[in-house]
C-alpha cells in the first residue's frame, strides 16, 4: 500500500486545536487533594489523644531536640531547593546538574520532614493553646496538603509557567513558618542542644 503525500488530509480525522484550554480538573483535583490531606491531618491531630512521645533517638536529650534538628535539616534542604529552582529557571547561574540537585534536595527535605510530622501529630496532636502553637498546627497540616498539590501538578502538562514557582513558594513559606514556630523557638528557649 502506498500513500500519496499530496493527498488532502484535512477532513479525516479533523485536527485537534493546538492550544485548547486546559480542563478545570487539572487544577481542581490537586486543590481537592490538598484540602483533603490538610483537613485529614488536622482532624486526626485533633481527635487523637496525644501520646506524649513517638520516637527517641540515641544521642539526643529529648524528642523535641530530635524534632528540632530534623526540622532544621528539612529547612536547609528546602533552602537548597529554592536556590536550585532559581538555577533551573535561569535566574541564577548554575551547573548542568541543577535540576538533579533540585529534585533530590526536595526528596530529602520531604523525607526528613515526615518523622517530624509523625511526632507532631502522634505525640502532640493538633493544639491551639497559644498563637505560636496554633500557627504551627495550622501550617503543619497546610504544608503537607500544599506539598501534595505540588506533586500532583508536577505531573501535569502545559501548566502556566508561573504556577509551579508560586506553589513551590507557598510550600517553602509554610515550611519556614513551621520551622520558626517550632525548631527556632525550641533552640531559643532551651538552647542549641542535641
Amino acid at each position: 500500500m502506498t500513500v500519496d503525500p499530496n493527498a488532502a488530509t484535512q477532513d479525516f480525522p479533523s485536527p485537534e486545536p493546538a492550544h485548547r484550554a486546559p480542563h478545570p480538573a487539572r487544577y481542581l483535583v490537586p486543590a481537592l487533594v490538598a484540602g483533603a490531606v490538610a483537613v485529614g491531618l488536622g482532624v486526626y491531630g485533633k481527635v487523637h489523644d496525644p501520646a506524649g512521645t513517638s520516637f527517641n533517638l540515641a544521642g539526643f536529650s529529648s524528642t523535641q531536640a530530635v524534632k528540632s534538628w530534623l526540622a532544621t535539616a528539612a529547612i536547609f534542604f528546602a533552602l537548597v531547593q529554592v536556590v536550585s529552582a532559581a538555577m533551573v529557571y535561569g535566574k541564577l547561574p548554575g551547573p548542568r546538574w541543577s535540576s538533579v540537585l533540585h529534585r533530590w534536595s526536595g526528596r530529602v527535605a520531604f523525607l526528613v520532614s515526615v518523622p517530624v510530622a509523625v511526632h507532631c501529630l502522634y505525640a502532640l496532636g493538633y493544639q491551639t493553646y497559644e498563637s505560636r502553637v496554633l500557627w504551627h498546627s495550622l501550617l503543619g497540616c497546610f504544608f503537607f496538603g500544599a506539598f501534595s498539590a505540588k506533586m500532583l501538578l508536577l505531573r501535569s502538562e502545559r501548566l502556566p509557567g508561573w504556577l509551579l514557582p508560586v506553589v513551590g513558594g507557598v510550600v517553602f513559606t509554610a515550611l519556614t513558618v513551621i520551622w520558626l514556630t517550632s525548631a527556632l523557638w525550641f533552640f531559643r528557649t532551651f538552647g542549641v542542644t542535641t
